[in-house]
């Protein structure tokens, strides 16, 4: 290739990586529905779009060390104190279940739908055991299941990763040792792989130890240091065995986001950003070396396949992982209905299935095609049905607000109280042994005393909780904790505004959402309250008192709308309104 057509087949790479992401974020759709038929046409209409003439032999080695970092990521998510009880049973045998029921019925479909040799079978088996985060997750922000279900989900999801990676890699080196005869699948190397990937995520840890911990690196520094970190660690790994880096790079991240002392970065806007771009990039570039003259022979048997292992396999691996736990029958079945296969099976199967296709073994060639359309089936076939399946399954999180309420001052508590009275469900958090009293003696629902410092984590996530609303009467805490908050919560981080005289540290400076806007500052509302203004509630149908101020909507369906100006024209009758009163005349 020219010079001009590797910087053209570059920039289109990047352009459809990050374009489909955001056409996707437009339509509320998962982006994989757009990044993998757009690579695909790319690769077929244009030939500038061909990662092995713009990489040439090193891509395989370039998608080992990008997954390495997507789960990495994926590892800093995972919060093991909440891996516990059912959850941690439930994933367990899921684990160990799908692994072994979808290889079986791979190995078993695979010589009948594709005429493959049953070695060739057994490596596309491996290579469909895994799922992924980068496939669950934003299919489950797309559902909003229930928290328990989207623990399991996302968990499984993680961890079944660099498992599949590693059985993928013995079998692949088992196959070039002389295929499946007795004797060639050596469990010693299996055990072998995975202590590698241990020692390797061991020295991961303790690196990240050094450089964040001790060198006290800052947010962009720090930031590096996991970047490098994570790459030369994985890359040393699959020196030594391959695909052991995953293993390495998931168990980094683990170590890094559950062992106490680290200090991780709250912020890493670069790290995330470049994860999100690996993931773009990686579909296109995959899905480009895929033909259309290598899709039409597996077609129709890969749609037979795709059949199977959704409406079979999954649900049989579901019903026995979940026996005898705690789930409910609708949780149950949703498991049974969400197995997408993604990034990683993407990537060992075109790692694999150019190697063995250069050694010789037959049937090798259609190891990528039939994964691709496996992959474009699942991921279809549940991004379009997930959402009515967990509404029909009872499994979708209620559109009820639940707030997260955080200060403990007397005005807070009974501004809860009326948001209570109203049918909201409340949840309040305080760092004050008074202020907790306060909350308990009022009745509201107290958050745990570690509450905020685990929501501060990076990657945590406020489970259950719809909005957060920052009371405190510090207002630099509520600056600061707005912005480390806003992307742990499935909504909107408000906090109450400063006066505007305020010589804070942080709040007069910071930019952000301040909830009742200018007119009702913090010191005001304390102010009036503590002057006899009262909290009330009264329907939105009824036209306002003298001197009301209306602070929260609640609409008629259960959803929290905070009021600035004026109330929202739509509001009506069956919707609530929560306002402040005037404060009581003095008497003479």
């Amino acid at each position: 290739m020219t010079e001009d057509e590797i910087l053209l087949g570059l920039g289109l790479t990047v352009a459809l990586a990050v374009g489909s992401q955001i056409l996707a974020s437009r339509l509320r759709i998962p982006a994989l529905i757009v990044l993998l038929p757009a690579g695909f046409a790319a690769g077929a209409l244009t030939d500038v779009v061909h990662p092995d003439r713009l990489v040439g032999d090193d891509f395989s080695a370039l998608v080992s060390l990008s997954v390495a970092l997507i789960l990495y990521d994926a590892g800093l998510a995972l919060d093991l104190r909440r891996l516990r009880g059912a959850t941690r049973a439930v994933v367990l045998r899921l684990l160990l279940c799908g692994t072994l029921l979808t290889w079986v019925a791979v190995l078993g479909l695979g010589p009948v739908l594709f005429g493959l040799p049953v070695a060739a079978a057994s490596m596309i088996g491996v290579i469909l055991v895994v799922s992924g985060p980068t496939v669950v997750g934003p299919l489950l922000e797309h559902v909003r299941p229930s928290d328990k279900v989207r623990r399991v989900l996302l968990w499984e999801g993680s961890l079944i990763d660099p498992v599949g990676g590693i059985l993928g890699a013995v079998v692949f080196h088992s196959l070039l040792a002389g295929g499946l005869r007795p004797g060639h699948f050596h469990v010693g190397a299996f055990l072998g792989g995975i202590a590698i990937g241990l020692v390797g995520g061991a020295v991961g840890a303790a690196l990240l130890w050094l450089t964040l911990r001790l060198l006290r690196l800052g947010e962009t520094l720090g930031t590096l240091a996991q970047l490098a970190t994570v790459v030369v660690v994985s890359a040393a790994c699959d020196m030594a065995y391959d695909d052991t880096g995953l293993i390495a790079a998931i168990v980094t991240g683990l170590i890094a986001a559950n062992l106490p002392g680290f200090d991780m970065p709250a912020r890493r806007p670069f790290f995330e950003t470049l994860v999100q771009l690996i993931i773009g990039l990686l579909f296109v570039s995959i899905s480009a070396t895929v033909t259309p003259r290598s899709l039409t022979p597996v077609l129709l048997p890969a749609l037979v396949l795709v059949a199977v292992l959704v409406l079979v396999v999954r649900p049989l691996v579901a019903l026995l992982s979940t026996a005898r736990t705690d789930l409910t029958t609708g949780e149950r079945a949703f498991v049974g209905w969400m197995a997408p296969r993604g990034i990683v099976a993407a990537s060992t199967a075109t790692t694999f299935s150019a190697s063995l296709t250069a050694a010789g073994l037959r049937g090798a060639e259609q190891i990528l095609p039939i994964t691709f359309l496996v992959i474009v089936g699942t991921v279809v076939l549940y991004a379009l049905t997930a959402a009515p399946m967990a509404a029909r399954m009872g499994v979708v999180r209620p559109p009820r607000a639940r707030p997260l309420l955080v200060g403990g001052a007397p005005w807070a508590v009974d501004l809860a109280r009326s948001l209570r009275a109203a049918g909201v469900d409340v949840l309040m958090w305080a760092g004050s042994a008074e202020e907790r009293g306060r909350i308990r003696e009022a009745g509201i629902e107290l958050a745990a005393g570690e509450f905020m410092a685990v929501a501060a984590e990076p990657e945590a996530r406020l489970e259950g909780v719809t909005s957060v609303y920052l009371l405190t009467d510090d207002d630099d805490f509520n600056a600061l904790a707005s912005a480390v908050l806003r992307d742990g919560v499935d909504g909107p981080v408000h906090r109450v505004g400063p006066p505007p005289d305020s010589e804070g540290v942080l709040a007069p400076y910071t930019a952000g959402d301040t909830v009742f806007g200018a007119r009702l500052p913090r010191h005001v509302l304390s102010t009036r309250h503590q002057q006899g203004a009262a909290f009330r509630v009264r329907s939105a149908a009824e036209p306002p008192p003298p001197g009301d101020e209306p602070l929260f909507l609640v609409t008629r369906d259960g959803r929290l709308e905070p009021v600035t100006d004026a109330l929202p024209a739509g509001a009506g009758e069956g919707d609530s309104v929560v306002s402040l009163g005037p404060t009581p005349a003095r008497a003479v």
